[in-house]
């Protein structure tokens, strides 16, 4: 099969993303496709291109402003005009962040009417957007923590939320644009710092406990994985530098809740309208109550990011993941083609 792989992008999980995408290219050809590597800021990707990305892996700091202004995502706009990806089969999309995650390139994909791995545009928008991800997941009875958003004063906030508080985008994801604030200092400083990110400002009450995560697969939960961080919070430099995040698969947990954690990582799923895959992420409180922190509609697909590793303690190989993934899209252009 003939598969075009986009990653990259012009948000500031950049690196992630172009991080995943070269690790999935690699796995696809192993696994017998024909693959084409794109960068959506830049055009098809050259195979010594592909091979630094491989060697590069992903900074400690994310991309700069300027160097993100620089680029030019016009690329996506030509995807399924430019003859090097006219006869693809499946767009594997290894997007993180900003356009490749929040529905519009999904959308772009929809009007051409090409087949594409993942969530579409509604399950995509619907993710994203952590205020409406928790009023989705309050609605279907999945437990997340007390929340507000837009222009609050440390008042409003401590009163309701009470501190340590969580502060951050309602559209960003990487855990770029998060702060924990402890105390009342902290958390005006937090809300001056959220004044420039031009996104909505969610506030969130701190949850204290053992931080869990669950990727679907299909509509198959995988093994629940624990997440114990070096930092009091699981930033973007304990999620992609080495040695920075233990990450145990299968969860060292009771079989109960870890069938209780899974069945509510489904129920997210469904309710966010998520499609082929997804990872859901929880915290477990000292009193043993369960809290639904966000569904990732593209989670990390780098061969050490969450999904894959839970993957792999249910016996599936990176290679075997993506090709998987492949599967589920090509299934449903066969239904397509057949309409």
């Amino acid at each position: 099969m003939r598969i075009a792989v986009l990653m990259g992008g012009t948000s500031d999980e950049r690196d992630v993303s172009l991080a995943s995408g070269a690790q999935v290219a690699r796995a696809l050809r192993d696994a017998g496709h024909e693959v084409v590597a794109v960068d959506t800021a830049r055009g098809v990707l050259a195979s010594v291109e592909e091979d630094r990305l491989l060697g590069e892996g992903v900074a400690s700091a994310p991309p700069g402003a300027g160097e993100l202004s620089a680029l030019d995502e016009s690329h996506t706009m030509a995807l399924a005009r430019d003859p090097d990806l006219g006869d693809v089969d499946v767009f594997f999309l290894a997007l993180h962040g900003g356009t490749g995650e929040d529905g519009t390139i999904q959308s772009l994909l929809d009007a051409a009417g090409v087949t594409y791995t993942g969530s579409d545009r509604l399950g995509c928008s619907l993710a994203m957007d952590k205020e409406v991800t928790k009023r989705l997941l309050r609605d279907a009875g999945i437990p997340t923590p007390d929340w507000l958003v837009g222009g609050r004063s440390v008042d409003d906030v401590d009163r309701a939320l009470g501190l340590p508080v969580v502060v951050k985008a309602s559209g960003g994801g990487s855990s770029l644009r998060l702060i924990l604030a402890h105390d009342r200092g902290e958390l005006a400083a937090a809300i001056e710092e959220s004044a420039s990110w031009n996104d909505l400002v969610l506030f969130e009450r701190y949850q204290r406990g053992r931080e869990f995560t669950v990727g679907i697969v299909g509509h198959r939960p995988l093994p629940v994985g624990e997440i114990v961080p070096r930092h009091e919070i699981f930033d973007y430099e304990c999620k992609y530098q080495p040695d920075m995040a233990e990450e145990i698969f299968p969860a060292d947990i009771p079989v109960d809740l870890a069938e209780e954690l899974q069945g509510l990582a489904l129920r997210a799923h469904v309710a966010l309208r998520l499609r082929d895959f997804s990872r859901v992420d929880f915290i477990v409180d000292d009193e043993g109550g369960i809290w639904c922190l966000e569904a990732n509609a593209l989670p990390g697909l780098t061969a050490n990011s969450l999904l894959p590793k839970a993957a792999q303690a249910a016996g599936i190989g990176f290679s075997e993941l993506c090709d998987r993934l492949v599967g589920l899209a090509s299934a449903r252009r066969g239904t397509q083609d057949e309409r």
